[in-house]
């Protein structure tokens, strides 16, 4: 590989200092000298970030003008004024817009009274008779980071619930805004999770907390008006296993709790006119079984894996208390993953997967509600590579189901599907200036063999002169956790690879859910080394088909994909070129055995309990990146993170890249290995869309660079067939 072109006096990496920290577990002492980082009230911590920060400002500073070009063709690919599909709940229309030269969102409605149809309005057009519920740029103003947890309007429509996050941390502070007036009248409540509920009358607010390790665990009642301190405790689970979430029903009759392990699932309910009551579980929790809930008229719809592993669509009487009454609709069948149902007055749609593919059915219901299942309707999408999804459908009396399709591709499209008749109705095409042609570009899916013969899916995207002659420059990307599906999605930034001559490609890894339920558990627990081998794989499939270059492919994964990233380096080395590890869980064992850590004792069930179980720590031990960096030479690696992240610290790629520069043979300029922290950041990265582009732009670069593409540009409207 060429050499790449750097500074001429590379910048000295900083040397994180040495501080013995012993760990034992399972009768085994290991020394941990670099997890002193973990303090960041700690000033030599910070010290170090900012020193990292220079070194990676240092080593890139000669990547400003190609950054430059790719933050201008995101831009010029993105259509900045732009309205979202106007959706009708109760008397209004609600949608939210975007305006040239601002960060955020507007979100604001239109009164059916005077728009009785839908508005349809070109992209840059403010709909007559707004009225703006939230302007985020003007509650962003003066703050470095702005997050929205929950957004929600009461049943009446004369209140609205948000909260905001100004930090990264994933604490959100709630505020109650009078829409008539915009006066706020209410900001008690503090350091809430996600998710928030009105009762009927909007004279309570129902929300979450957060204990130590960031998990909800608790809901609350809130009077509105009132001080927070006479807030009532509604609901506690006390087992640390269970995440806890809260909402409403589509048709704001009920106030629902859903807790759920990694195994197990529970959903409770509440009358939400009658908010000082008990909540009422839907089925107790039985270990291992998992379901969904959707209540909806006299019926509470259940998707579930009592019977089968790849779940089943049941029905029950809406006030049914246990799982004895569920009654099965679609069985479960092999292969064929029912991931979800909604419900409507008339009708019910399943959100099922086949074939690594998301598909879409809707159910006509007779009387009194049965499924007419000889009626079972799919939403067919005319492309080899697709994804289709429910999109906001919140009248539960409405006749049409709205949808979003695209594919790597195709922009976002989306349609209302007429229930009865499956007529579709184009709403919205997503917009890409700039010149794109779909038709310049090429999509494709290869499959990998495993290791163990395994058949690994993988979605390519490509410029359509692109063909396998062992040149091209490529970059895989991958996840593999939680039952996560990497689902074929569009990208206008990713236009910036694919016309500088990118293959860009999509590992469907074990660990995912893109193959069914099977495919999850083939990647965890005891599995999880498949998820990597399985990377591994489908790197080496796309150079001996030719349609990567040997020395020209990059990795790239984020969170749980950071640790599939940083394994799969250890396994392969040499294989890649570059690397972009984004909040990457790269030290998943020392987090998974402290249980005061968020990502510790709700994840045991998703690595394993290395705590308690010998067996599960020493694979742990064998796979954990930063554990098991070798002597060898690395790729080029940008690892970038946040100081506020709750849920990977940023200890732990802080600590890997120190190991690294430790024990990787690499050459300082030809394969550094950079470390970018956001001092005002958490999961996420930078919020504001303009501040998004230009580090998906930074990134880019450190990529292309590395793949020696940065100067290849070819723009695609220039290209033959």
């Amino acid at each position: 590989m060429a050499r790449v072109t750097g500074p001429h006096t590379p910048a000295v990496a900083p040397i994180a200092a040495r501080v013995s920290h012993t760990r034992t577990y399972h009768g085994e002492e290991v020394d941990d000298p670099f997890e002193w980082m973990r303090d960041k009230s700690d000033p030599a911590v910070i010290e170090h970030l900012e020193a990292e920060n220079v070194y990676t400002q240092r080593m890139t500073s000669h990547l400003e003008g190609l950054r430059s070009d790719i933050f201008e063709e995101i831009k010029s690919h993105t259509q900045e004024s732009d309205l979202s599909v106007p959706v009708r709940h109760g008397a209004w229309w609600y949608y939210s817009r975007t305006i040239e030269g601002e960060q955020y969102s507007v979100y604001a409605r239109v009164a059916v009274a005077d728009a009785p149809q839908r508005p349809f309005l070109a992209d840059d057009e403010v709909p007559q008779g707004e009225q703006v519920l939230l302007d985020a740029n003007a509650e962003a103003a003066g703050e470095e980071f702005f997050s929205l947890g929950a957004f929600d309007v009461s049943p009446s429509g004369h209140l609205l619930a948000y909260a905001v996050d100004t930090t990264g941390d994933e604490r959100f502070h709630v505020r109650i805004k009078d829409l008539a007036t915009g006066h706020l009248v209410d900001e008690a409540v503090t350091d809430i999770g996600y998710g928030v509920a009105w009762s009927a009358a909007a004279d309570y607010l129902f929300y979450t907390r957060v204990d130590d390790a960031w998990r909800p665990h608790e809901v609350w009642r809130h009077a509105v008006g009132g001080p927070a301190h006479d807030d009532v405790l509604v609901h506690a689970e006390t087992d640390e296993r269970y995440w806890m979430g809260l909402g409403s029903s589509r048709d704001d009759r009920f106030i629902m709790i859903g807790l759920g392990s990694k195994n197990t699932s529970e959903f409770w309910m509440l009358d939400a006119a009658d908010p000082t009551a008990d909540f009422s579980v839907i089925a107790p929790r039985s270990e291992g079984v998992e379901y969904d809930v959707e209540l909806a008229g006299d019926r509470a719809w259940i998707v579930h894996n009592r019977d089968h592993r790849d779940f089943e669509l049941a029905w029950a009487p809406f006030n049914s208390r246990s799982a004895d009454d569920w009654r099965t609709v679609v069985p479960g069948a092999d292969g064929v993953r029912i991931s979800g149902v909604d419900a409507f007055a008339t009708f019910v749609v399943l959100s099922i997967r086949r074939n690594g593919l998301t598909q879409v059915e809707i159910i006509a219901l007779g009387e009194p509600g049965d499924p007419l299942l000889a009626q079972r309707m799919p939403i067919v999408v005319d492309e080899p590579l697709y994804t289709i999804e429910v999109g906001s459908n919140p009248d539960y009396a409405s006749t049409d189901l709205q949808v979003r399709i695209e594919s790597m591709l195709t922009p976002t499209c989306v349609y209302d599907i007429d229930a009865v008749t499956g007529e579709r109705t184009l709403l919205k095409r997503k917009v890409v200036p700039g010149g794109y042609d779909p038709s310049q570009y090429r999509q494709k899916r290869l499959w990998a063999s495993a290791s163990d013969g395994a058949q690994i899916p993988i979605s390519m995207v490509f410029r359509a002169d692109i063909v396998p002659d062992s040149t091209n420059a490529g970059l895989l990307y991958g996840y593999g956790a939680y039952e996560m599906c990497i689902d074929p999605w569009f990208s206008a930034s990713r236009l910036s690879y694919l016309d500088r001559g990118l293959v860009f490609a999509v590992a469907h890894v074990r660990g995912g859910g893109e193959m069914g339920r099977g495919w999850y558990e083939g990647g965890r627990m005891e599995h999880k080394e498949n998820t990597f081998t399985d990377f591994v794989a489908c790197a080496d499939h796309l150079v001996e088909t030719g349609w990567v270059a040997t020395d020209r492919l990059a990795a790239e994964g984020g969170s749980a994909g950071g640790l599939l990233l940083g394994a799969a380096l250890n396994l392969a080395p040499d294989r890649f070129a570059v690397a972009h590890a984004a909040v990457p869980f790269v030290d998943a064992l020392t987090t998974v055995l402290d249980p005061s850590l968020p990502l510790t004792v709700v994840e045991w069930e998703e690595w394993g309990d290395p705590l308690h179980d010998e067996e599960v720590y020493r694979q742990m031990r064998g796979y954990t990146p930063y554990e098991n960096i070798k002597p060898s030479r690395y790729p080029a690696i940008l690892a970038t993170t946040g100081l506020n992240d709750t849920r990977v610290f940023y200890v732990e790629p802080a600590k890997w890249v120190a190991r690294l520069r430790e024990r990787a043979t690499n050459d300082p300029v030809q394969q550094p290995i950079l470390l970018k922290t956001e001092m005002v950041a958490g999961h996420g990265g930078k919020t504001g869309r303009y501040n998004v582009w230009r580090d998906s732009a930074f990134e880019m670069a450190f990529i292309l660079e590395h793949l020696n593409a940065s100067s290849a540009v070819r723009p695609a409207a220039n290209m033959a067939e």
